[in-house]
């Protein structure tokens, strides 16, 4: 099943410990406005991934008894376990690892940006303003994982909002946590289904709606992996193209006939 991340809401403080950690190992330059410290009153506005800051901590605010609280929710790669971005790739620069991570391959991309277009959560990003751009986003710190280190993020977690570990022993930890705190987790565990399943997963005291994640229920996402709806809409489109050139063939023999026996 591989390895995945867990984040827990009710856990995250906000310091955001883990996206410095992230920027350190990956050495990765800061983005500018973006990678300031929000004032209090942008708090709740979402920063975008970009081509050097592949892992966010947002703040959202809402409503709990009666009164407006922070939470603060993790934005970063989801490594799909049957990511899109490998899908329609037709350059193969993006695969699964039997570890858990979704990688790229740098050689292989020919800048087409179909991953950044295909994935449900808008995680890859280009590098605009270099001479021979890439692809970017998490990498769950493979290089770490191969040895059994855990991701620099989990590593620098204060709280251990975000654990690491194999996927199935995650989910496991997901439902003891949920069913053993009757009201204080919503009962669901995001990442369990959405797109067939990812490896960072999250829970939370409030809707994920309220997070301004997409979810199965406003139909913003599906439950499905998505390239599901690209196979079929292939094998579709070879069947068309078949029949075509059938068609074709019949017509150029046709009037090939046609035209020797006027002559």
């Amino acid at each position: 099943m591989g390895y995945g991340f867990l984040f827990d809401v009710t856990k995250c403080i906000g310091c955001r410990a883990c996206q410095a950690a992230c920027k350190q190992y990956n050495d990765l330059p800061l983005d500018s406005e973006l990678d300031r410290r929000y004032p209090r009153a942008e708090w709740d506005t979402p920063a975008p991934l970009t081509g050097y800051t592949w892992l966010r901590i947002n703040a959202r605010l809402v409503e709990r008894g009666g009164k407006a609280e922070w939470r603060f929710v993790r934005h970063s790669c989801f490594h799909c376990e049957r990511p899109t971005c490998e899908a329609v790739c037709f350059a193969h620069a993006f695969y699964k690892t039997p570890e858990g991570p979704v990688l790229y391959n740098r050689s292989k991309c020919v800048g087409c940006r179909y991953c950044m277009m295909g994935c449900p959560f808008s995680v890859p990003k280009y590098e605009w303003n270099v001479l021979f751009p890439e692809v970017k986003k998490c990498r769950m710190c493979y290089e770490r994982v191969k040895i059994g280190a855990p991701p620099a993020c989990v590593a620098a977690c204060p709280t251990r909002a975000v654990i690491f570990g194999d996927r199935g022993t995650l989910l496991h930890e997901a439902r003891t946590r949920i069913s053993s705190s009757p009201g204080k987790y919503v009962p669901y565990i995001y990442g369990e289904k959405e797109v067939g399943g990812t490896s960072l997963l999250l829970i939370s005291d409030v809707p994920f709606e309220e997070l301004g994640m997409k979810t199965v229920a406003s139909g913003q996402i599906t439950d499905r992996p998505v390239p599901e709806y690209t196979d079929r809409a292939l094998k579709w489109t070879l069947g068309v193209a078949a029949v075509w050139a059938g068609a074709l063939t019949t017509l150029y023999l046709a009037t090939k006939n046609q035209e020797e026996k006027e002559h």
